[in-house]
C-alpha cells in the first residue's frame, strides 16, 4: 500500500514540475531509485530552462545594441557617421586580428609541449560505468581541460585514452575537437603506452605514495570516473592490475578538506598544470580547490587569490557529481 502511495506521488511529483513521468519499466525502480531519477530529470529540466533564458537575454540584448547604433546614426552629420562606421570596423578588425594572434600562439604552446610538456592522460576506460548523464558530465570537463591546458604558458601534452563507444561519440560531438593538439586513443593506455609501462603513474587517493614532485618522464594518469562514490578502490585496483605506480597529490600537507579528497577531473589536472608553472603545491591547491571544499581554518592565507577561482559553468550540484579519484 506505502508503496503504490509512493509511486502515485512520484508520478504526480513529476507532473506538477513539467516532467513526464517514468516509463513503465521505471515503475520497477526502488524507491531511492525513483528519488534519484526525479531529481535528474528536474535538474535537467532546469538546466534546459536556464539555456533558453540565456539565449532569449542574449537575443534581446543584440537587438538593443543594434537599435542604440541604429538611433547614434541617425543623430549625428553623413560626416559623423563615416568617421564612427570606420572606427567600428577598425575594431572589429583589431579584435579578429588579436584573436588570430592569440589562437597562434596557443598553437605554438600546445606543438611545443608535445615534444616537451609534461603528459597527463585521462583514463576513459570507465565509460561502461557511467550513465549518458555522467559521460555528458565527463565529456565538459574534458572540454574545460583542453581550454585551461591551451592557456597556460607552459602547457602540458594531453592523452585520451580509451576514447570509444559513447564516450567518443559525444567527444566527436564537441566543435572542433577534431583540430584538437590531443591525443586521442581508442586503445587503453596500457596498450597505446606499453614501451612507457615503467614511467605509467595513476593519480589516486587510495595510494600510499605521495606525489612531491613532477618527473617530466613520468606520464601521471587521471580516472575519467564520474560519481566515485559507486567505485570506490576502482583505479588503486586497476593499477595493482596492471603492476604500474601510484600516487596521491599532497593535499593533506597542505589544507584540510571539509569532505574526502575527492575532486574533479578538471579541477586535478589543473592543479597539475598550476604546478608545472609554479612548481608550489599550496599555491596550486589554493587557487584551484573552491573554498567550500575547504575547511574555515585553511581559507585565510590565499583567501584573496582563491576568490571568484571556481570553474565557470559549474554549479554545486554538478561539481558533485562530477568526481574522480585522485
Amino acid at each position: 500500500m506505502e508503496a503504490a502511495q509512493n509511486d502515485d506521488n512520484a508520478v504526480e511529483e513529476s507532473q506538477n514540475s513539467g516532467i513526464a513521468a517514468p516509463s513503465a519499466p521505471e515503475q520497477h525502480l526502488s524507491k531511492n531509485a525513483k528519488k534519484k531519477l526525479l531529481k535528474q530529470q528536474k535538474y535537467e529540466a532546469k538546466k534546459a530552462e536556464k539555456k533558453a533564458q540565456a539565449k532569449e537575454h542574449k537575443k534581446k540584448e543584440a537587438e538593443r545594441k543594434r537599435k542604440e547604433w541604429e538611433e547614434t546614426l541617425a543623430s549625428v552629420t553623413e560626416e559623423e557617421r563615416s568617421k564612427l562606421i570606420e572606427s567600428r570596423r577598425s575594431l572589429r578588425k583589431e579584435r579578429m586580428e588579436k584573436r588570430s594572434d592569440e589562437r597562434e600562439k596557443k598553437i605554438e604552446r600546445l606543438a611545443r609541449a608535445k615534444q616537451s610538456g609534461q603528459n597527463i592522460v585521462i583514463d576513459l576506460e570507465f565509460s561502461h560505468l557511467m550513465s549518458p548523464h555522467e559521460i555528458n558530465s565527463l565529456v565538459q570537463q574534458i572540454m574545460y581541460c583542453y581550454a585551461v591546458n591551451g592557456r597556460c604558458s607552459n602547457p602540458g601534452h594531453l592523452w585520451l585514452t580509451g576514447c570509444v563507444g559513447e564516450m567518443g561519440n559525444q567527444l566527436q560531438r564537441l566543435p572542433g575537437f577534431d583540430k584538437w593538439i590531443i591525443e586521442k586513443e581508442s586503445r587503453s593506455y596500457i596498450e597505446a603506452l606499453q614501451d612507457q609501462k615503467e614511467n605509467l603513474v595513476y593519480l589516486t587517493a587510495d595510494s600510499e605514495t605521495v606525489l612531491d614532485q613532477l618527473d617530466p618522464k613520468k606520464m601521471y594518469i587521471v580516472g575519467g570516473l564520474v560519481d566515485r562514490n559507486r567505485w570506490k578502490g576502482i583505479t588503486m585496483k586497476k593499477a595493482e592490475e596492471q603492476g604500474i605506480q601510484t600516487a596521491k597529490l599532497p593535499i593533506g600537507n597542505y589544507l584540510k578538506m571539509s569532505s574526502s579528497q575527492v575532486l574533479t577531473v578538471n579541477q586535478v589536472i589543473e592543479i597539475l598544470l598550476k604546478f608545472v608553472e609554479t612548481n608550489d603545491w599550496k599555491a596550486s591547491f589554493f587557487q584551484v580547490i573552491p573554498q567550500r571544499k575547504r575547511c574555515e581554518a585553511d581559507s585565510g592565507e590565499f583567501q584573496g587569490e582563491v576568490e571568484g577561482q571556481e570553474i565557470q559553468g559549474k554549479d554545486d550540484q554538478s561539481d558533485k557529481k562530477r568526481q574522480c579519484t585522485i
